[in-house]
């Protein structure tokens, strides 16, 4: 077979077995598999498979029967990108997707002069799975100081102070968390913890808490894709019955662990806009917000614990 023959024969199986991005799909690992992007393709479209590239082929039937059992791209890729960064994932944590995006712009852009007054500003990502969110937010934090400052008679950047814990109930989670720690070179300002939420944070607080936790309905679940329902952790995508109970448990907690002033910011779904905020209202919680993502739906809560900090 030629190399287009290949690519086309793995479009056709994936289509056929109901994968609506069949297509691009099938690219994404025919790139992976034989090292080639766009431009080595179109040279070596026609020509027959060298001898040199029967492993790869093999390897890219393999990868497209797995991907017709619906199991996840970036699984089978082992990565995903998040912000710019690439994540390492596998089925033990939640793809990294676009609208949690919007859950690490809201706290960069509502954090951005806090980080740079206290010394070291500490930060808890709960349910942290890949470590997508924390890690984004360390990364992000380091390469866009939020202020200015005079430094030796001229304009120089001074680098946050920054102290961030990625925290998962999952062993197997927090092993994906850990290593994409030390794929991102993070280890001197992330460290990761297993802990049932705050279980293993007693006398710690926290200038800001972060989480997108599981908030899907127990019955909904069985409606959603099998590349969700089936090769993603239920752990992480089940939120009880009425899908809120993460945030009943964060809301009565977090006020524990959290200083004056500490900001919280949750990822909810797009039609818990109003009992999410009722929730952490209850709590005590004040300055409650929703933010929406860049298709207008409700993504984000952040919410603030009174305080001396209270108007900074």
């Amino acid at each position: 077979m030629t190399y287009e023959k290949v690519l086309a024969e793995g479009e056709r199986l994936l289509l056929a077995g109901g994968v609506e991005e069949g297509r691009l799909d099938a690219w994404y690992l025919f790139s992976h598999c034989f090292s080639m992007d766009r431009g080595a393709y179109l040279v070596k479209a026609g020509n027959r498979l060298l001898q040199e590239d029967r492993k790869a082929e093999a390897t890219f039937w393999r990868l497209i029967e797995k991907r017709r059992q619906r199991i996840p791209l970036q699984q089978l890729l082992g990565s995903q990108e998040f912000m710019g960064f690439e994540f390492f994932v596998n089925e033990h944590v939640l793809v990294p997707r676009q609208d949690t995006e919007t859950l690490v712009e809201t706290v960069l852009s509502g954090e951005k002069m806090r980080v740079m007054e206290k010394h070291p500003y500490k930060v808890l990502d709960l349910c942290t799975g890949s470590g997508c969110i924390g890690l984004s937010l360390a990364l992000c934090f380091q390469e866009r100081p939020a202020v200015k400052q005079d430094a030796g008679g001229g304009k120089g950047c001074r680098l946050p102070d920054m102290e961030i814990v990625l925290s998962d109930i999952s062993e197997e989670a927090l092993q994906v968390a850990e290593e994409n720690i030390g794929r991102l070179q993070c280890k001197t300002v992330c460290r990761a913890v297993q802990s049932d939420l705050f279980e293993a944070f007693e006398g710690t607080r926290f200038d800001c808490i972060v989480s997108n936790p599981p908030y899907i309905p127990s019955g909904e679940i069985e409606g959603l894709s099998p590349e969700v329902k089936d090769h993603e952790p239920r752990l992480a995508l089940d939120g009880s019955p009425d899908g809120l109970e993460f945030y009943r448990r964060i809301g009565a907690e977090a006020s524990e662990y959290l200083v004056a002033g500490g900001r919280l910011y949750l990822e909810i779904g797009w039609d818990q806009g109003a009992a999410v905020p009722e929730i952490l209202y209850t709590a005590g919680f004040t300055g409650i917000e929703v933010l929406q993502d860049l298709a207008g739906k409700n993504r984000v809560v952040k919410a603030v614990l009174p305080g001396f900090e209270l108007g900074k």
